[in-house]
């Protein structure tokens, strides 16, 4: 049986096939309309998935939506009438989009799938948005039984549950209501300190770091109200998301300190000091949350998803002192995971079918669900006159392994694009983390995005404990951890230096990937998910003696992960990388053509 499942209209939509219960494709729209964080609907994804799948006309049996888009539309009409005549000008901007498009999605269902050249017309499940993402951790984690606990801004009504899986079983057990949302508290502090909401989240917590949580007093007294079990109320005097078109107000702005920063402006103390109080804040309430879940549950397994479970730091926190012995997150927590949880919800939930669950390994196949251009590179090449050199299977990672120990940048596009919203192996710009200008060059000169920002490393998952104080897997680069404390340098008077100072400093033996706290985002590679990414790390560690490189996403600031080789062959012409792995080719950049933009690309990406 093929179910297709689709998420759209709010952001990082996304299409996913399985087949039988099995996960066969996954991919989020953006990477082929290379709009960031697409949020319309994604034909393109749902036809390379069905072109993935062999789904033939009449073989496509089900299609699942991440969401009930009446019952959501019910909440946003409710919240708006409640607050009325206040949000009158977000309430206009809202209600043609869903008069022209969100309330008519089973006819945009059948005219993709037309599209694509399904003539059978499929039954439509719309299973609830934290039903679709508590289905996405628990249905492909590698546990028969667990908790399951998903945290994001908000679905239709819900902005966090508690829920329970047994086997094909998956129960709801409590939630926590709009406006109370722990991923929009985190958003107001990402949109207060001048990055963009649903997408500079994630440099709100790399920014945590250089900054002292002196505010976090303030908003436990002014901002939030939090019981032992975790749930909490928000004081909504204080937040604009309701009744306006920004998400805080000016008695937030009084609370601390003036007005919001502007994008793109010097980064102040306060902006540091902020993004700690507000990581610690979280980290404190995910903490209450999983230990009330572990007591009404007595599991000893925690599943996660939604977009506050990409939250990294609180993760690994959360694996170091919480109460459950394993933690398993959805690699694509947000609303593109959605996507592949309603199909599972239908397929187990819904269906009554069955699964398998050995406790070690997952569904999602390393999150390796997207398309392979492999076979495609040399056709491209040939066809453009890009000059390049084929490598042998017994010299591609020895190769790119010395280019990498002279301290070069390499783009690599290999095998089956990521399915979430981290590069992998598959889609990701690597080199040498013993380097201590990487961090810069990277960030600077490939990138082009803050240097404040941290890399991550891919460590052979045998050698983590070498590096790292961690001694489980972490596939998915969604769990933080110290550097071993053997391998650090340099942690005294560091709070005294500079942001500036602070980046360029040498921390470590590995300092390429070593962040500001001396922490890493881990991601361990096994041959058995991805054997050519582990035999090139595996090849540096023959040569240099370190078994971990960086590997950061393959795109700059702004754009979408690169898809295709003529993606990744424009992104490395634009930036200052040194070499291009494609497939089996590899290019250098001194060889190639002189590359010329017909626009001013850097308006369209880099200034997100």
């Amino acid at each position: 049986m093929n179910i297709l499942g689709i998420s759209a209209f709010y952001h990082d939509s996304a299409a996913a096939l399985i087949r039988d219960g099995k996960i066969i494709a996954a991919a989020q729209e953006e990477r082929f309309s290379r709009k960031k964080h697409d949020e319309r609907f994604p034909f393109n994804a749902v036809s390379y998935c069905l072109k993935e799948g062999g789904v033939g006309p009449e073989e496509l049996d089900a299609v699942a939506f991440y969401d009930k888009p009446i019952t959501k539309f019910v909440r946003i009409l409710k919240t708006y009438f409640s607050v009325a005549p206040k949000g009158l000008d977000s309430f206009m901007m809202a209600m043609p989009l869903w008069l022209r498009e969100k309330l008519w999605i089973p006819l945009e269902i059948e005219v993709a799938v037309e599209k694509c050249g399904i003539t059978k017309r499929p039954t439509l499940y719309f299973p609830e948005h934290h039903e679709s993402h508590a289905a996405s951790a628990f249905y492909s984690s590698p546990y028969a039984s667990s908790a399951i606990l998903t945290i994001d801004g908000v679905g239709e009504w819900a902005t966090t549950t508690l829920g329970h899986g047994k086997g094909h079983d998956l129960e709801i057990l409590y939630d926590l209501h709009f406006p109370h949302s722990l991923g929009l508290l985190y958003s107001a502090f990402t949109y207060f300190t001048g990055f963009r909401v649903n997408s500079g989240e994630y440099k709100l917590m790399g920014l945590a770091p250089y900054g002292q949580p002196r505010f976090v007093k303030d908003i436990y007294e002014h901002l939030l109200d939090v019981r032992e079990d975790g749930s909490f109320k928000m004081n909504q005097d204080y937040f604009g998301y309701i009744d306006g078109l920004v998400m805080t107000n000016d008695k937030f702005a009084d609370l601390f300190g003036g007005p919001a920063r502007k994008g793109e402006s010097e980064i102040s103390q306060r902006e540091m000091d902020l993004a700690a109080s507000i990581q610690v804040v979280t980290e404190e309430i995910v903490l209450k949350m999983a230990k009330h879940l572990h007591a009404i549950t007595g599991e000893k397994n925690l599943c996660m998803a939604g977009g506050v479970a990409l939250n990294c730091v609180a993760n690994g926190r959360l694996l170091r002192e919480g109460p459950f012995e394993n933690i398993w997150i959805q690699p694509a927590a947000g609303d593109a995971g959605g996507a592949l949880g309603a199909a599972q919800a239908v397929w187990h939930h819904v269906l009554k079918n069955p699964r398998e669950a050995d406790g070690v390994h997952d569904q999602m196949q390393g999150a390796y669900l997207g398309p392979n251009f492999d076979d495609e590179v040399e056709e491209f090449l040939t066809a453009n006159g890009y000059p390049y050199q084929k490598l042998g299977s017994d010299t591609w990672a020895p190769t790119i392994a010395k280019i990498m120990a002279e301290e070069n940048v390499v783009g690599l596009v290999q095998g089956r694009m990521e399915f979430g919203p981290r590069a992998l192996g598959g889609r990701s710009i690597i080199g040498d983390a013993r380097s201590p200008k990487m961090q810069s060059v990277m960030n600077l000169k490939i990138k082009y995005r803050e240097s404040f920002r941290p890399f991550a490393p891919s460590c052979l998952v045998e050698d983590v404990n070498e590096y790292f104080e961690l001694d489980k897997e972490s596939p998915y680069m969604l769990l933080v951890a110290q550097v071993q404390q053997g391998r650090c340098i340099g942690r005294e008077n560091a709070h005294l230096l500079s942001i500036k100072e602070r980046i360029n400093q040498v921390r470590s033996d590995i300092p390429a990937i070593t962040h500001v706290d001396y922490s890493a985002r881990v991601q361990t590679v096994s041959r058995d998910t991805n054997p050519r990414y582990y035999d090139l790390i595996k090849a540096f560690k023959d040569l240099t003696g370190y078994g971990v490189i960086i590997n950061t996403s393959f795109n700059v600031r702004g754009e979408p992960i690169v898809c295709t080789p003529e993606d990744a062959y424009r992104c490395f012409m634009r930036t200052e990388m040194d070499y291009l792995v494609l497939g089996e080719c590899l290019l250098a950049k001194a060889d190639q053509p002189t590359w010329k933009d017909k626009a001013d690309w850097r308006k369209d990406y880099v200034l997100d």
